[in-house]
């Protein structure tokens, strides 16, 4: 694959907003290079007029300040906006823990009822947006239901939004929906796994090609490297987000999400950060990245 089939053919290949690119490349000192966004830009498709005009914008909302005009020019990140494409370590290296076995399922299921007034709707919603955030599934109307023990985290975002009160938290291994209670089943009622699923093929067939490209030759330029990396994550960002991350013992077996997740593991350990010039700093991606799909270990 050449550069210019890279550019010409996008078939499979996952659609990355302009803004998300530019945050994609925000490096470790925190300043985006527009001549490499540009360039990054046009291998995913995006016209030069798409780049600047979005520039514009996030400049305008105070997310960046510019330096410089034209592909010359350097942007400066006001806050961390590393984190629309980062993944959250914590929940990743904890799939990966999933993946060889070391967070056996102890068979329990952990509940949460809450009944908050329409006066403090915007922390019921936050409430229950944390809630489907930790992979919880809605049981009825204020009742969420999850495998993982995540007591904890709820409790305190509850408390956060000072609603606490409303909370109400249990456990059960007899869990029985209508006349469901065998556990995978229920677990196949609760949550969207066909959806999951067909995220997880689609980052699997992405990664598997993106591993057979990196063996051959020649090897991809620094400016292919850096949009492949980009497109991995963005493909490895959509897959995750919506995984509750079940235990194996409530999902089909195989299961697609523990082949994308080591295809994607064996990629990035290929996937270098691009040669830099004159000393400047990789996409903060890579550190993120790296740090995220580090080997677990037993204990």
């Amino acid at each position: 694959m050449n550069t210019g089939a890279h550019a010409d053919s996008r078939a499979g290949r996952p659609e990355i907003p302009t803004r998300l690119l530019v945050h994609a490349l925000v490096r470790e000192d925190g300043t985006v290079d527009t001549d490499e966004l540009h360039t990054v830009a046009g291998l995913l498709g995006m016209t030069d007029q798409q780049v600047r005009l979005c520039v514009k914008r996030l400049v305008v909302e105070g997310r960046f300040t510019r330096e410089g005009r034209g592909r010359k020019a350097v942007l400066h990140a006001v806050a961390d906006v590393t984190g629309a494409f980062a993944p959250d370590a914590a929940f990743v290296r904890h799939a990966y823990r999933q993946d060889t076995g070391l967070a056996p399922w102890d068979g329990t299921w952990h509940l949460f009822a809450f009944a908050v007034p329409e006066s403090r709707r915007t922390a019921r919603d936050a409430l229950r947006e944390h809630l489907l955030h930790l992979g919880a599934a809605p049981v009825h109307s204020g009742l969420y239901v999850t495998a993982n023990p995540v007591a904890e985290l709820v409790d305190a975002e509850a408390r956060r939004l000072g609603v606490l009160d409303a909370l109400t938290r249990l456990t059960t291994t007899d869990l029985r929906i209508g006349d469901t209670t065998e556990p995978r089943a229920l677990a196949a009622a609760l949550w969207p796994l066909t959806g999951i699923t067909e995220r997880y093929e689609h980052l699997a067939a992405f990664a598997e090609s993106l591993r057979a490209r990196l063996a051959e030759e020649p090897q991809p330029s620094d400016a292919e490297r850096l949009t492949l990396a980009v497109e991995l994550a963005a493909l490895f960002t959509a897959a995750m987000t919506p995984d509750p991350l079940l235990p194996p013992e409530l999902l089909p077996q195989p299961w697609p999400g523990t082949r994308a997740r080591r295809l994607t593991a064996d990629c990035w350990d290929h996937l270098d950060p691009p040669a830099r010039t004159g000393g400047s700093p990789a996409p903060r991606l890579f550190t993120l990245y790296a740090d995220a799909l580090r080997p677990v270990d037993g204990g």
